[in-house]
């Protein structure tokens, strides 16, 4: 799989990732071959590019979770635009409620992890493509903590529009990444908090908005000590929510500019940093996530490659895995086991999913041995 400019496509090609309309009607499979017409509607389309399949190269599993997902992000990010063209005009968003509502029906009350899979970013689309990735983390945190609907509700709202003011950030700035200068953060926090002048009008439309509004203020101003707010602490832990959903994003996301950090690497840095990031809600995350999911093809402490047979709900890190240099299975939850071998990292493919090579696929099939003990190691994880 491979990332090609919409100026570079040619006939032939094989998109990898479908392609939705704004109210998410599927315009283009996964698997199309690209035509002339297709390939105007794509650049007519205003996608910077597409992920493209090697010629040999087969379709990579998708549920149908995985599949919906992808499509309620492109849904969702129209829907936000739509509601920032409002904010900019300075006119009513009667449909704001009804959108973030449906932002929970999906993602507020789930009871099982999911796939968080990233979409390709450019400095024309971040903003919308961030805040909607965000608010889809937070949705599910708040869930896991038990948030009333009404609290969800101002939480939500205020992931979509804290950071507004990137309406304003200069576009080589965005696309520099993280690899920014002491001016780059300075022109970053001054343009966020003058996109918070755009909120104050709508403080009151809503029952929610109050919240939001001031939840969005108190984040923005909290990286500049100049202007840092005093907040209760339950206004401290909604901003806390926020920040980790917000960090996360920033580090799994794909950009243009810069490769991102596996979900491995993010959840290290937010653990490694306990004072910034509170561990307890860290926790909640790994909840509502897969970070080592089954199936995935993970780099290992010894230099050589495992797949994961059986996914820890407990600690991510210590699932249990097939080696397979020695074709043997390793429950990294033993401490034993866990001194000697450990997961470094995950391998992605190019748009940040689980990479199962097609030799990997091989050495995955079970004999079986193999099935009875996956099952044992199963049965004594999740009892």
């Amino acid at each position: 799989m491979k990332f090609v400019k919409s100026e570079d496509l040619k006939v032939g090609m094989r998109l990898a990732k479908p392609i939705y309309n704004k109210n998410g009607v599927l315009l283009y499979d996964r698997g199309t071959v690209l035509t002339s017409p297709g390939i105007k509607s794509v650049r007519n389309f205003g996608l910077i590019g597409i992920y493209i399949l090697e010629p040999a190269e087969p379709l990579p599993p998708l549920s149908d979770e995985d599949i919906k997902f992808e499509q309620l992000q492109t849904i969702f990010m129209f829907r936000l635009r739509d509601n920032l063209d409002l904010i900019w005009a300075r006119k009513k968003m009667d449909g704001l409620p009804m959108f973030v509502e449906e932002i929970l029906r999906h993602y507020g009350s789930l009871n099982h992890r999911v796939n968080f899979n990233q979409n390709l970013r450019s400095s024309e689309d971040f903003m919308y493509k961030h805040a909607i990735s965000t608010a889809i983390l937070v949705a599910m945190i708040t869930s896991s903590m038990a948030y009333s609907h009404n609290k969800q509700l101002s939480m939500v709202t205020a992931a979509l529009f804290f950071d507004i003011g990137y309406r304003y950030v200069p576009k080589v700035i965005i696309e520099q990444g993280n690899q920014l200068s002491a001016g780059d953060r300075e022109v970053i926090q001054q343009s966020l908090e003058r996109g918070l002048n755009f909120l104050s009008m709508y403080q009151n439309d809503f029952d929610f908005m109050p919240q939001a509004v001031n939840l969005c203020t108190a984040y923005v101003y909290s990286t500049n000590p100049q202007k840092a707010l005093s907040v209760d602490s339950d206004m401290a832990t909604m901003m806390m929510i926020l920040k980790i959903a917000d960090t996360f994003d920033r580090m799994t996301a794909m950009n243009l500019g810069h490769e991102p950090e596996s979900e491995i690497s993010a959840m290290r840095y937010l653990y490694s940093n306990g004072r910034e990031f509170h561990p307890d809600i860290v926790n909640k995350l790994s909840e509502c996530i897969h970070i080592v999911p089954q199936a995935a093809s993970v780099d290992l402490s010894t230099g050589d490659k495992g797949i994961v047979l059986v996914e820890n709900p407990g600690n991510f890190m210590h699932p249990v895995i097939l080696r397979l240099s020695d074709n043997q299975i390793y429950d990294l939850s033993n401490p034993i086991a866990s001194s000697e071998i450990q997961v470094v990292d995950i391998m992605k493919t190019m748009d940040n999913r689980i990479m199962v090579d097609e030799e990997t696929r091989k050495q995955f099939v079970p004999d079986e041995r193999l099935i009875e003990l996956t099952e044992e190691f199963r049965k004594r994880l999740y009892s």
